[in-house]
């Protein structure tokens, strides 16, 4: 599975508020549609079994309502991928990574091994279950924790206890803070608090450049990870650098890759995003500091700006746009213009930016900005987490091809406009500008409504949790109202693309018999 994350501190946003964007891509040659649903607390499951890893766990009996976009379609699992709790604590799961053999020799991954042989014969191994995985993430921990901080513990014991079967990077938010953790290995796990003034760039890489050992098993301020994190390393000769410092460690280079496959699939995302984000910097003379195939940009840095929706929308859309790499460009070569993997691809399957906004009430503090389909051709659009039913034109994904389906439109406006860009870049841009400020608009309303009520609620003594059905109604009306919006904007430039398309196909004839 491949992906990019960005990271966003409270201070480094727009707003104040944490964010944590991923788009979920599907394996090459696969497309996973995509659901919006809220799980209500009866619809939690008590007694949990991975489909992929065949892993049992009894859960606990006190789950919260929390909303996550999971994979539409049976056979491998949940896979909830982005959620948001009525706590609001936020997850994103996964960034596929990858750990070098020295980690996978020290610690395996805990793979699922099928029975083998016949009961009852001398021969008969019975099935040995798997670990957790992108799977089951977000459906163990999420429902369960109040903070952020608190959904590294409880995700760090689970790993512990059950192992991984994949190296993963998590995203966990609330309102104040942003943690990031790593798997290392199949039971090992590192996990850092990103700066409130940085955002991080990661594509599918081990990404954590700096960590503080000492911290992270004393105080844990900052940085957290696996209690005996220091007596692997140096038992299974894991640190490599030459100036070895016993207090900060270099994860990346300790625990990680560094292939040529990195540098055309994963060095080249991170590279682009902090192009735009840091402009002033040089990265285009020969001279330039980072280039798209170093090994050493930073996990994360300061922007230049403070970063917006309409920054992740773009970033998470982006081709190498401005670059000889853009496969829509005219800049570069044929060659140079397919060098390098882009963010916003054909296997897209969706884009979350889990928003958690400090000036408003809890009530309406987390946001899922949600599109679906190949990212260069939709746009964000804002939905309430704290609901107890979604949209019907984002939640009805099925395995039929329709438009009925925000996910099925997309990804037909995505292949048609593909082959014209350019003829239809205007549409798509008029379609992303509407959808984005029309949801900005909802949102300011929403919230002053709802804040509204809910201090008229305080001055009379009632409680919001004796009356949820009249707030949760007024955050579902305004869920269906930008689905209403979305799906007919959706339309409109499903009929310009299918129309400007249409008259730039290979057996055009402009002559007519009339």
């Amino acid at each position: 599975m491949s992906c990019t994350t960005i990271l966003i501190g409270k201070n480094a946003s727009y707003d104040g508020s944490t964010i944590v964007a991923r788009n979920d891509d599907s394996g090459s040659g696969r497309y996973d549609p995509k659901r919006f649903v809220a799980v209500r607390p009866e619809d939690q499951p008590r007694h949990y079994v991975s489909e992929l890893s065949h892993m049992t766990k009894d859960l606990p009996d006190d789950p919260c309502l929390y909303s996550i976009v999971p994979n539409a379609l049976p056979g491998r699992g949940i896979l909830a991928e982005a959620g948001a709790s009525v706590r609001n604590v936020a997850m994103s799961a996964t960034e596929t990574i990858a750990v070098n053999e020295r980690v996978l020799g020290a610690d395996p991954m805990v793979a699922f091994k099928p029975a083998q042989g016949e009961p009852g014969t001398s021969e008969y191994r019975a099935e040995q279950p798997g670990g957790i995985g992108e799977e089951d993430f977000i459906t163990l921990v999420l429902p369960y924790v109040h903070t952020a901080r608190e959904g590294v513990e409880r995700l760090g014991a689970l790993l512990e206890r059950y192992g991984t079967y994949e190296a993963n990077g998590i995203a966990i938010s609330d309102v104040d803070e942003i943690w990031y953790v790593e798997t290392i290995g199949g039971h090992h796990w590192i996990a850092r608090r990103v700066p409130d003034d940085c955002y991080a760039a990661i594509p599918n890489q081990l990404g954590l450049d700096d960590f503080d050992l000492e911290d992270a098993l004393g105080d844990q301020r900052e940085f957290i990870c696996s209690a005996d994190m220091r007596e692997f390393i140096e038992s299974n000769h894991l640190d490599v650098s030459m100036d070895a410092d016993p207090h900060h460690l270099n994860p990346r280079r300790l625990f990680g890759t560094r292939s040529a496959k990195d540098h055309i699939y994963n060095t080249p995302r991170a590279w682009y995003m902090q192009r735009y984000l840091n402009p002033s910097d040089d990265w285009d003379s020969p001279s330039a500091r980072y280039t798209p195939i170093s090994d050493d940009i930073p996990w994360c840095r300061r922007p230049e700006s403070k970063i917006g929706i309409e920054d992740v929308d773009f970033l998470m859309s982006s081709h190498f746009e401005g670059t000889p790499y853009d496969p829509y460009g005219t800049e570069g070569t044929e060659e140079t213009r397919r060098r390098y993997r882009p963010i916003g691809i054909n296997r897209n399957g969706q884009l979350v930016a889990l928003q958690i906004r400090p000036y408003v009430s809890e009530t309406n503090r987390s946001v899922m900005w949600i599109s679906y389909g190949s990212n260069p051709f939709t746009s964000l659009a804002p939905f309430y987490a704290n609901v107890s039913q979604t949209p019907a034109y984002l939640n009805n994904t099925t395995a039929e091809v329709t438009t009925d389906s925000f996910y099925w439109t997309n990804r037909i406006i995505a292949a048609l406009a593909d082959p014209h860009y350019v003829a239809n870049s205007n549409h798509i841009e008029h379609y992303r500008e509407n959808v984005l400020s029309y949801g900005h608009r909802l949102i300011a309303r929403t919230d002053a409504a709802v804040d509204s009520a809910e201090a008229d609620a305080q001055v009379n003594n009632i409680a919001r949790s004796e009356e949820p059905g009249e707030v949760f109604g007024d955050l579902e009306l305004a869920n269906q109202a930008m689905a209403d919006y979305l799906k007919a904007q959706t339309q409109d430039l499903l009929s310009k693309v299918l129309y400007t398309s249409s008259n730039l196909m290979r057996n055009a004839f402009a002559m007519s018999d009339r």
